[in-house]
């Protein structure tokens, strides 16, 4: 699959008709919503594991020297938090062109923290995609958010970033907190 997801985004049907529809975040969606929105609430979703697995041609890296951004592997029990938008329709022309790199939106039900449930969208990038690195160690990770940078500036303020998002949640990630470690240590030496 190409890396850009944009066209086959925009042929999901699921939630035409809907005036509003729930957006799950769990990456940059949580620390940067460039978007309007009409309600955001701190929310999860089940069987899903976030992991630096995605490669970034497009903001955080180049084509030649790719950063690393989250996607959600299958991860059965797995609880990944994150953020929810109630976003209106005509959002996701903005969203599709910022999640293009690979990503194609699913329909997913969304807990909200504090009771409540909804079906929603949330964007993953598959295996499937162009741009999909794939497994590395923590270590092997942060060596390379270390020195990846684009257009939307390093790929380290990304990772930390997140990290401080889902401290400010009270949510655990051992995958992104390890990668932070490392991160930290590679910059002290």
């Amino acid at each position: 699959m190409s890396h850009n997801t944009i066209a086959i985004n925009q042929r999901m049907d699921k939630f035409d008709g809907h005036h509003q529809v729930w957006l799950f975040g769990y990456g940059s969606l949580i620390f940067k919503a460039d978007f309007p929105y009409l309600e955001r609430r701190p929310a999860s979703i089940k069987g899903w594991t976030r992991r630096f697995w995605q490669g970034s041609h497009d903001h955080r890296g180049t084509e030649t020297a790719p950063g690393r951004v989250v996607t959600l592997v299958p991860d059965e029990g797995a609880v990944c938090h994150g953020m929810a938008y109630l976003v209106t329709p005509e959002e996701f022309a903005h969203l599709d062109h910022r999640e293009k790199n690979g990503y194609l939106r699913l329909a997913i039900d969304i807990a909200f923290d504090g009771g409540g449930s909804a079906e929603g969208l949330v964007y993953i990038a598959t295996h499937e995609n162009a741009a999909f690195l794939g497994p590395a160690t923590e270590y092997e990770i942060a060596q390379q958010i270390a020195t990846a940078a684009g257009p939307s500036g390093p790929n380290s303020e990304y990772l930390l970033e997140l990290a401080r998002a889902l401290r400010a949640l009270g949510k655990d990630d051992a995958h992104v907190f390890e990668i932070e470690r490392h991160l930290v240590e590679l910059a002290g030496n």
